[in-house]
C-alpha cells in the first residue's frame, strides 16, 4: 500500500519497436462513411475471412479504442508496442503488461474497497445536534470542508471519465482509471452521506463553490485545465498538444488531488484526534488514503510521459509548472485562513503557511522540479503520515471489520 513517503516510479525507457505498416484500407474504407458511386441495392455478403473493421485516422489518434484495422492474421501485440500516450496498438489487449506499476496500483485499489454507509455516524449526529457540542468555528470548518469536497470530487470524476481516459493510450493504466472513477463516485457518496446524516442544508453545502470566495477560487483555478482536457477537438500527437496534455495532468493530479485537498484533510482529521465527529473523520481517513494512491498514480504517469517524451520537459515548461504549483499553494493557504479566522482544534491558520509550502516542495520533488520554498523543510503535522497507514482491520467489537466485503448486503433472489 502506498504511504506518504512513497517515491514515484521513474521507469527506464525502452527502445520502441518498429511500427507495423498501416493497412491500405485506412485510406479506402471508413466505417459507413465512404461514398459508393455505384451503390448496390443489396450489399454483397463477404466470404469467410474477409471481415475487417477500420476506423478513421482522427478516431485512432484520439486514443478512443486503439483499433486501426481488425483483421485476420494481424501480429500479436508486443510490450514495446505500448506507449503511455499516442499509442497505435490495440488498447483492448491488456497483456502483456508494460507498466507493471499501473496494474499493481489497480490491485491495491481493489483491496482498499469500502462503502460510506458502513461507517457508524450516530455519535456525529448526537454531537452535531447538541447545541453545546461544537463551537461555531468548528461547525463552519465541517460545512466548508464538505462544501468544497462534495463538488471537487465530482469535478475530478467528470474530468477523469470524459477526458483523461480518452488520452491515456495504455490498457493497464486505463484499468486503474476505471477503478479510480469508481472511487471518486464513492467519495462523492461519502460527502452526501455525511451531509444527509447531519441534516445540513444540502443546497447551501453543494453550492458553496459559487458562494464562498476561497472555495470558488480553487474550483475556478482548476476549470481551464479540465475544460482543456475535455475539448473534443483536442488530440495529442504533436509537441504542442502533448505538452498541453502533460501540463493539464500536472494540474489535475499534482495540484487538484495533491494540494487542494490537504487543508480540509488536516482539519477534519483533527476532529477525530480529539474524539469529535469520529464518523466524518473515519470517512476522511479512507478518502485520503484513496486520494494519495490517485495522486501517486498520476505522478507515475507524468514521469512516464517525461521518459518517453523528453523533448516536452523544457526549461520554459518547468517554469510554467512551478508557477502553477505556486499559485495553487497560495490559494490553499488563503482557504486555510478563510476557514480558520481563530485558532481551533489545536490548529491556527498560520500553521498551514508552513504546511502547504512543505507539501508544495514534496510535489515538486515527485515530478523532478526544484523546490519552490527552500526553507520549508519541516512538516508541522507529522501525524498525517500515520493516517495514510490506516489499517483495514479493526477491533470487531469496536467498529466494523473493514476487511470484510459487502457481499452480505447482496440479494440472491
Amino acid at each position: 500500500m502506498l504511504t506518504w513517503d512513497d517515491e514515484p516510479t521513474i521507469p527506464t525507457p525502452k527502445p520502441a519497436a518498429p511500427q507495423a505498416p498501416r493497412s491500405a484500407a485506412h485510406a479506402a474504407i471508413v466505417m459507413g462513411t465512404v461514398a459508393d458511386t455505384h451503390p448496390s441495392p443489396v450489399p454483397p455478403i463477404p466470404a469467410a475471412g474477409d471481415f475487417k473493421l477500420t476506423t478513421t485516422q482522427a478516431h485512432v489518434e484520439a486514443g478512443a479504442t486503439g483499433l486501426e484495422d481488425l483483421q485476420m492474421g494481424a501480429r500479436r501485440i508486443q510490450v514495446d508496442d505500448k506507449k503511455i500516450i499516442n499509442c497505435r496498438a490495440d488498447l483492448n489487449q491488456l497483456v502483456p503488461f508494460k507498466y507493471e506499476w499501473a496494474w499493481k496500483k489497480y490491485l491495491d485499489a481493489c483491496n482498499n474497497h469500502w462503502m460510506p454507509q458502513e461507517i457508524n455516524m450516530s455519535a456525529d449526529i448526537a454531537l452535531w445536534q447538541d447545541p453545546n457540542g461544537l463551537t461555531e468555528d468548528e461547525r463552519m470548518i465541517i460545512k466548508r470542508s464538505l462544501g468544497f469536497f462534495s463538488t471537487a470530487d465530482s469535478l475530478v470524476a467528470n474530468n477523469l471519465v470524459l477526458a483523461v481516459y480518452r488520452h491515456l493510450t495504455n490498457p493497464e493504466c486505463r484499468q486503474y482509471l476505471l477503478r479510480q472513477a469508481f472511487e471518486e463516485a464513492i467519495h462523492t457518496h461519502a460527502y452526501q452521506y455525511c451531509i444527509e446524516s447531519l441534516g445540513l442544508d444540502e443546497a447551501e453545502v453543494f453550492n458553496m463553490y459559487r458562494e464562498v470566495p476561497s472555495i470558488h477560487d480553487k474550483a475556478a483555478w482548476a476549470l481551464p485545465y479540465t475544460q482543456s482536457l475535455a475539448d473534443q477537438e483536442f488530440h495529442t500527437g504533436t509537441p504542442e498538444t502533448d505538452q498541453r496534455f502533460l501540463r493539464d495532468m500536472i494540474a489535475f493530479y499534482v495540484v487538484f488531488e495533491g494540494i487542494f485537498f490537504y487543508v480540509g484533510f488536516v482539519q477534519l482529521l483533527s476532529f477525530g484526534r480529539r474524539n469529535k465527529m469520529v464518523g466524518v473523520s473515519e470517512q476522511i481517513q479512507y478518502i485520503m488514503r484513496d486520494e494519495a494512491m490517485h495522486m501517486n498514480f498520476g505522478i507515475d504517469v507524468i514521469n512516464q510521459i517525461k521518459v518517453e517524451n523528453p523533448h516536452l520537459w523544457t526549461a520554459e515548461f518547468q517554469a510554467e509548472a512551478l508557477e502553477m504549483i505556486r499559485e495553487a499553494t497560495e490559494l490553499e493557504i488563503r482557504y486555510a485562513h478563510d476557514t480558520m479566522p481563530r485558532g481551533v482544534l489545536g490548529l491556527n491558520a498560520s500553521m498551514f503557511n508552513e504546511y502547504m509550502k512543505f507539501i508544495a516542495n514534496r510535489r515538486c520533488s515527485q515530478i523532478g522540479l526544484k523546490p519552490l520554498y527552500p526553507t520549508a523543510t519541516e512538516n508541522p503535522f507529522p501525524w498525517m503520515s500515520e493516517v495514510l497507514d490506516l489499517k483495514k482491520e479493526k477491533n470487531f467489537f469496536e467498529t466494523r471489520v473493514t476487511e470484510y466485503q459487502t457481499g452480505g448486503a447482496l440479494s440472491w433472489d
